[in-house]
């Protein structure tokens, strides 16, 4: 959903200048779509986690490319941006992830802290009302955790300025007022006003319940941009982050690939050139309707 603006309006998070006419709109998340910066979509952040992988805390990535711009590190001088902590996971973790980016959406950016009720935080999580039980709530809390767990390193070039700092700062659920509290790094808000920001379908996520590889590269290729894509087998495979053998990596993928066309996101065709195999991404339909390749 866009919402035109007022120029006066861009310091809003979900502020988005079209690169055409110049003129502003605003993205805004509802039980549909979600707001989502780009790089976190494209960064192997969100994965596919097998059960013996949950809680490992065993990733680490490079993110300078895709975080240099932020002023906090164009301003201290920042050239080397590494990602650090818990294996988060789609089915669960993403979700989290959903809800924290749509609960500061509704209640602001004017303070690093908000407070909500927790039925409030746990729908924008995608649990209904009627599954919310003891089981759900430490289910979330763990969730929280694992975010909150995800360090980002800032490091200049001669090594003699650092920042360290995370996704969430503090996330809190206090079951006698029913309330979570969640605490962000104001240094990090522009994380969440890039040019290129998605409005993420929710539709596509829940019609690929329980499976999380097509789910990861579901978001991967929305971050991307508009048109035909040319994806290397290699490339996807260093976006999933998995630890399985190479051929069986790839059946995995050419499986996720097929369950995201069979629900009328993507068409596409795998290629061989030379010894690499590739995939020409021909379109991409977040409303899930049927495409043919031109």
């Amino acid at each position: 959903m866009e919402k035109n603006i007022e120029s006066n309006e861009l310091d809003h998070p979900f502020s988005v200048i079209r690169r055409d006419n110049g003129t502003a709109y605003q993205l805004i998340p509802n039980g549909n779509k979600t707001v989502q910066p780009v790089a976190l979509l494209r960064l192997s952040v969100f994965t596919p986690v097998a059960p013996k992988d949950k809680g490992k805390r065993d990733f680490l990535i490079d993110a300078t490319e895709e975080l240099s711009s932020l002023e906090v590190a164009r301003q201290e001088g920042y050239t080397n941006i590494k990602i650090h902590g818990a294996k988060l996971s789609m089915s669960t973790d993403f979700k989290t992830w959903v809800g924290i980016i749509s609960a500061f959406s509704n209640y602001g950016y004017g303070s690093e802290k908000i407070t909500l009720p927790f039925t409030e935080f746990a729908k924008m999580c995608g649990i209904k009302s009627a599954d919310l039980n003891n089981r759900s709530r430490k289910r979330l809390h763990d969730s929280l955790f694992n975010v909150a767990s995800v360090t980002l390193a800032f490091t200049s070039k001669d090594g003699k300025k650092s920042m360290v700092t995370h996704l969430v700062q503090r996330a809190a659920m206090n079951m006698h007022t029913d309330t979570v509290e969640i605490v962000g790094d104001p240094s990090l808000w522009e994380l969440y006003r890039y040019d290129h920001k998605v409005l993420l379908g929710l539709k596509a996520l829940s019609e690929l319940s329980r499976k999380e590889t097509a789910q990861s590269l579901y978001i991967y290729l929305e971050s991307m941009p508009a048109g035909t894509l040319y994806i290397s087998m290699k490339r996807l495979r260093e976006r999933l982050a998995m630890e399985s053998p190479i051929k069986l990596q790839n059946s995995i993928i050419r499986r996720a690939l097929a369950d995201l066309a069979k629900i009328g996101y993507l068409d596409y065709t795998e290629i061989k050139k030379g010894r690499e195999i590739m995939f020409i991404m021909h379109g991409r339909s977040p409303k899930l309707q049927a495409l043919t390749a031109e």
